[in-house]
């Protein structure tokens, strides 16, 4: 009895384990780009403008896996890599953003760069959602479910970011209002 209790624990926990091992997911920035944003870490507006440059460049990327005949191969599971790098990445800039707006810092100039940029990135995710090229539509199924999740996490940073730069151009334009009157 004891040696099967011995045997089963290992096992069960090893069960347990698999699943949690299984849901880490590979981080969709590169050793230099996590490097470039420690550099700025002090630097809101600067961080925000990384992110946007890292975020253009996976559309480029995207654009060149989705056009290039010689991807054509991998190109699904390419593009299932890179929509989930889109949603990753598109989060984290959005706790970036919510962050920065807690603590009052102002960010205007990069969240116009960020309302762009999003903007683009919608009419990309749309132009994916919606091509009906036989391959397109073959390897639909392949990616289906991460480009939805792409496209609900850009909409949501995009409606966010937009009422953000509302905010602080409220916020700060009163605060200049209010440095005027005191001069």
């Amino acid at each position: 009895m004891m040696t099967l209790r011995g045997f089963l624990v290992p096992i069960l926990l090893l069960l347990v384990s698999l699943p949690l091992g299984a849901q880490r997911r590979r981080d969709p920035l590169t050793d230099a780009e996590t490097d470039q944003l420690r550099e700025v870490a002090d630097q809101p507006e600067a961080r925000v403008k990384l992110w946007v440059k890292f975020l253009r460049a996976r559309i480029a990327a995207l654009d060149q896996i989705r056009s290039d005949p010689k991807f054509a191969a991998e190109r699904a599971k390419r593009t299932h890599d890179m929509l989930e790098d889109f949603a990753g990445m598109i989060d984290e800039l959005d706790d970036n953003i919510d962050q920065y707006s807690r603590q009052k810092q102002d960010v205007r100039k990069a969240l116009k760069e960020v309302v762009e940029m999003e903007s683009d990135l919608q009419l990309k995710l749309r132009a994916i959602q919606e091509a009906t090229d036989p391959p397109s539509q073959k390897e639909l199924p392949e990616y289906k479910f991460v480009l939805q999740n792409a496209l609900e996490s850009v909409n949501q940073s995009a409606a966010n970011t937009r009422d953000t730069l509302q905010e602080q151009n409220e916020e700060f334009s009163k605060k200049g209002k209010e440095k005027e009157k005191k001069k």
